[in-house]
Order: structure tokens, then sequence, then C-alpha cells
């Protein structure tokens, strides 16, 4: 199937950042932006699972159950990520792990509403309880959603609920919306994530 025209600077800027926020978790190096490698060190589970301030949002053993602002933990498996029913205003401050892991939900179960079975939700989505292994989910998840976005023709890009995503408005939203709207996701949780790993690295020296 041809690529629509509007489909494509949208699926480059999706590839550039989902490679970006790749290589500013593992490295062994970035792009600094203006065509300079910057190495990068690999983020470890300490850095993961990071606290910068008091009574984060985080990713956590079920066993231990939700964190002092969080109500339970979402998500399949030995780990969680905090959740609460009605988030304040403003929301608890998250860690990477918890970005990561939100990020990683959102297009896994994009993809699962757009060209899967369209039944998983986020109680039965796996939840990464080290830093090595969110970076490899993160990773298949770019490859779920790139390929629902790279197989949707011109009609779908303008269906209304082509996906049916139930944790967003998708179901009221043209396909195409929703494509710009994962884009922006990834940039701003990618950029979030990053700058939390500058933070831990000036705050350890």
């Amino acid at each position: 199937m041809t690529t629509p025209p509007r489909t494509i600077p949208l699926l480059r800027q999706f590839d550039f950042a989902a490679k970006r926020l790749a290589d500013r978790m593992i490295g062994p190096v970035v792009d600094s932006g203006n065509g300079t490698n910057v190495e990068v060190t690999p983020m470890t589970d300490e850095e993961y699972f990071w606290e910068p301030v008091p009574g984060c949002l985080s990713v956590r053993r079920r066993s231990d159950g939700p964190g002092p602002q969080a109500e339970f933990l979402t998500g399949a498996g030995d780990w969680g990520r905090d959740a609460l029913a009605e988030p304040p205003s403003p929301a608890p401050f998250t860690t990477i792990a918890w970005r990561l892991s939100h990020l990683t939900e959102l297009l896994v179960l994009r993809a699962e509403y757009t060209v899967g079975g369209r039944t998983l939700t986020r109680d039965e989505h796996p939840v990464a309880g080290d830093a090595v292994g969110a970076v490899a989910a993160f990773g298949t998840a770019v490859k779920a959603w790139r390929e629902a976005l790279v197989g949707a023709d011109d009609a779908a890009l303008d269906t209304v609920g082509h996906s049916s995503y139930p944790y967003g408005s998708d179901p009221e939203e043209p396909f195409l919306e929703i494509v710009w709207w994962v884009n922006q996701e990834l940039l701003h949780h990618g950029a979030e994530i990053a700058l939390l790993r500058d933070l831990h690295r000036a705050h350890r020296h």
C-alpha cells in the first residue's frame, strides 16, 4: 500500500522521536540535534525508579501495593503502575518508570484498538519492573503502533473511530487527529524522560 502523503511527515516525526528517546535511554550515543553524537550511559534501575521529590507516582512491586499518593496499581504481572481514579490537578510528580510505562501502554493499546483484537485492557498490559525490560517493551510498542500507522490509507485517516482506544477521545476523532496526538505524547514524554536523566546525573554529582 502506498503511504498517504498526509502520513509521511507524521511518520518521519514519530520515527525520529522514538529513536531519539531510545538512544537517550540506552545509547551508546544520541544525536545532540546539530549532528554531533553525544555519548550516553545506559539507564540503570536506580535511575529508572529515582524519585526526585517525595510522593512520586511510580512503578512498584504488586506485593508492596501503591505509593502514598496512589489509590491502586494498574497493569499485569508482578509490577504495577501507580494510578488514581480521578487524578488531582496538578497531578503528582512521576518517575521515569511511570512515564515510560504510561507511554508504552499508550502505544500498545492504541495499536490493539486500531489493528488488533480491540479487547486488551490496562489491567492486562504488563508493567516492566526494571530499566532493561522497560526499554525493550517500549521498542515493541513503537513497532506495534508504527504498523498500525503505515497500514492506514486515506479513507482510514478520515474515519472517526478508526482507533477505538477506550481511554481517550479516539472513538470521536478522525484517525489523523489521533496520529498527531500520539506523536505529541511521544515528544513530550520523551523530553520529560531526557530531562529526568539530566537531573539524576546532576543530583548524583
